[in-house]
């Protein structure tokens, strides 16, 4: 059976969300898919590895994936990231509608664990907001960037994955052309991603931490020594093959907040 754009739309949305090495028929995530897509594992597995032999990054790093990639896998993969503000909410679309049941669940590619429905709490206008592009970007960043940290704070390592936020190095609303970029983003704990976004705490181009002024100003605060003071100069933690954060954002992170 041919695969469709849209299929291919589906897989290259999954694709981006896990690990090459993690693209196997045994990985739940492919197996949850493949079930929805009326497909098996194998078969969804060959087509992530037919896509790897388009990705530069790979090409770089000396992987070649599946050579038995179509004239349309390429026309998609040019086509998805020539446009990805474009390509990535409609990608989610597709994605999203193979697992929702109504229009408050979330999906979410775990990887070893597979793809999971949770509910959105609704507050005010949240139902109005809840299939906007915007959300879909959104909720797409999240998933490729847990997913790049291993779903896991970078910093302390907390692996409750409903206490960890996606958290952008350059602004969301500043800087559309990389609000969906990994590079731009760093898995961090709701605590330690409201000091980020604050400019309370920040990285180096090293990625260790860095204590601003005035955090510190409330040394020796027990609560302050433990959760922040006690993680200055810890590199965040990223598997060996995750994207490393793009240093020319934190250094943007840097000056906007003034750390010296």
């Amino acid at each position: 059976m041919r695969w469709t754009r849209d299929e291919l739309l589906i897989v290259l949305n999954l694709y981006h969300k896990l690990p090459f090495g993690q693209v196997s028929a045994r990985q739940p995530v492919v197996m949850d898919l493949a079930e929805r897509l009326g497909r098996t594992p194998a078969s969804v597995s060959m087509k992530l590895g037919n896509l790897a032999s388009f990705d530069p990054i790979l090409k770089l790093r000396g992987i070649r994936g599946l050579t038995g990639a179509s004239i349309l896998d390429g026309e998609v993969w040019e086509e998805f990231h020539g446009d990805l503000q474009e390509f990535i909410p409609l990608s989610q679309e597709l994605f999203d509608a193979l697992f929702m049941e109504s229009a408050t669940d979330i999906i979410e590619v775990i990887p070893g664990s597979g793809i999971r429905r949770r509910k959105i709490p609704l507050t005010g206008d949240t139902e109005t907001l809840i299939l906007t592009k915007q959300r879909r970007g959104q909720d797409y960043f999240r998933d490729i960037v847990l997913n790049n940290f291993a779903n896991q704070c970078g910093l302390t390592g907390l692996p409750v994955r409903e206490l960890l936020i996606a958290s952008h190095i350059l602004p969301w609303r500043n800087h559309e052309s990389e609000r969906l970029n990994v590079r731009n983003g760093i898995c961090l704990s709701r605590l330690h991603d409201a000091a980020f976004d604050q400019g309370l705490i920040s990285f180096d181009d090293e990625l260790r931490m860095i204590l601003s002024s005035k955090l510190r100003s409330h040394l020796p605060q027990q609560a302050v020594e433990s959760h922040f003071e006690a993680y200055e100069t810890k590199m965040l933690d990223l598997p060996d093959d995750a994207l490393l954060p793009e240093q020319a954002f934190l250094s943007a992170h840097r000056v906007r907040f003034e750390f010296h």
